[in-house]
């Protein structure tokens, strides 16, 4: 079954990444319901290691305000929700749960520290992205970026714990009258080959 076009404009074609945000709250529920899309798609021997913290409460975004470069700062206090993206470095310690049919899936990791982090930052960066795919489907618009101070980030949101912050993606409901034109994409000639 190939997806209809109405569902690839909303998750690609259409999509754009918002720094302008509407003054309309992000329910509980669709946070909720877009993780359950995500955690749906795959990661290598069901890793799993995407770690999220929704930062709504004005507590919350005074506390990762000093960890935003300049100009993310604005954008970022002004959207309904920013999500840290991160990803827990012991990961491998569930995996006896998310892949029983590999018993010694666990020593695959541990006390390789190289072999953890490169895992835990793919995959984690690929729940991130399938994160945002889905909070598109359930409507909502993202503004992903760097552009943070991971050390702070870590340290105020992650303390006492393996994860380790990746991105922010700011979530709501975006002004589309302030959107710049789409910039250029690369043409598939120019970046792939068939071998």
């Amino acid at each position: 079954m190939i997806a209809d076009d109405k569902s690839l404009d909303i998750m690609f074609r259409d999509a754009r990444t918002h720094s302008f945000w509407q003054d309309k709250p992000v329910d509980d529920v669709v946070l909720v319901r877009a993780y359950d899309l995500a955690r749906m798609a795959p990661t290598s021997a069901n890793t799993c290691p995407m770690r999220i913290v929704f930062v709504r409460s004005p507590t919350a975004k005074e506390k990762l305000k000093p960890c935003l470069d300049a100009g993310n700062v604005d954008k970022t206090m002004k959207a309904p929700v920013t999500a840290i993206i991160g990803h827990d470095m012991e990961f491998y310690k569930n995996l006896p749960r998310l892949f029983p049919h590999a018993p010694d899936s666990r020593s695959w990791f541990e006390g390789k520290e190289e072999v953890i982090k490169t895992t835990a930052f793919r995959n984690g960066s690929l729940q991130g992205a399938y994160f945002m795919l889905a909070a598109r489907a359930m409507g909502l618009d993202c503004g992903p970026m760097s552009g943070f101070n991971n050390a702070k980030v870590d340290a105020a949101f992650f303390a006492g714990t393996a994860v380790k912050s990746n991105f922010l993606c700011n979530l709501g409901y975006g002004e589309a009258s302030k959107l710049f034109p789409r910039s250029p994409r690369l043409e598939f000639a120019e970046v792939c080959r068939i071998a």
